[in-house]
């Protein structure tokens, strides 16, 4: 089977880690490395993803999570931030592309006219916020699984504490949590999904 089929389809939501395992700082810069491989409207890159690895910092974190182990227990527990998408970023984040000959200039402008449009309606932005964190989330998550690692997503969380307590910008929006680390002993299978003919409509 396609390695990459098989990685989707053994993927498991781990609620059981091993406290035991760490993860060195260029291990965990490899895994956002990855996730910000992920599709952004715009290439706007919108997300921003706070490691919390101290067990200090943990423990804080898993006092605004409802006391969920997995906050402390797995090796880093991802924070993982939506940014509200500004156009002005655009020149910078698109001038790679112009330089290196395929994307015209005009066209670059024409993005960033088209962002600064798109999201100046409040929640049109707030959507596109959540969606880039999500994506660049996904990705984490099967760039781990790919490295031998488990994750565990989880949005029960105080999302107002965990903005003051980890200092979030107000352009930023926690909008999930995200352990990683080593897999103990304990966690369920990939739980069973439904039928296909019952979420996949093709007209």
């Amino acid at each position: 089977m396609n390695p990459t089929i098989s990685l989707i389809e053994r993927r498991i939501s781990a609620n059981i880690f091993d406290t035991s395992h760490i993860l060195t700082d260029a291990e965990i810069a490899q895994l956002v490395r990855f996730a910000v491989c992920a599709p952004t409207a715009y290439n706007l890159q919108n997300w921003r993803f706070i490691a919390v690895r101290s067990p200090e910092a943990k423990e804080r974190l898993r006092s605004l999570s409802y006391g969920q182990a997995k906050v402390s227990d797995a090796a880093v527990t991802f924070i993982i931030c939506g940014v509200l998408p500004d156009h002005a970023t655009l020149t910078e984040r698109l001038r790679p592309s112009i330089e290196a000959g395929f994307m015209p200039a005009d066209m670059a402008s024409g993005w960033q006219e088209g962002a600064r449009a798109q999201y100046a309606d409040p929640q049109n932005a707030r959507d596109e916020a959540v969606r880039s964190a999500t994506l660049g989330a996904a990705t984490l998550i099967y760039a781990a699984e790919a490295l031998g690692l488990a994750s565990g997503p989880m949005t029960g969380f105080d999302t107002e504490s965990v903005t003051q307590e980890f200092g979030l910008a107000p352009d930023e929006m926690p909008v999930l949590l995200l352990a990683v680390g080593r897999a103990a002993p304990g966690n369920w299978p990939q739980k069973p999904r439904r039928p296909i003919a019952e979420v996949l409509e093709i007209s």
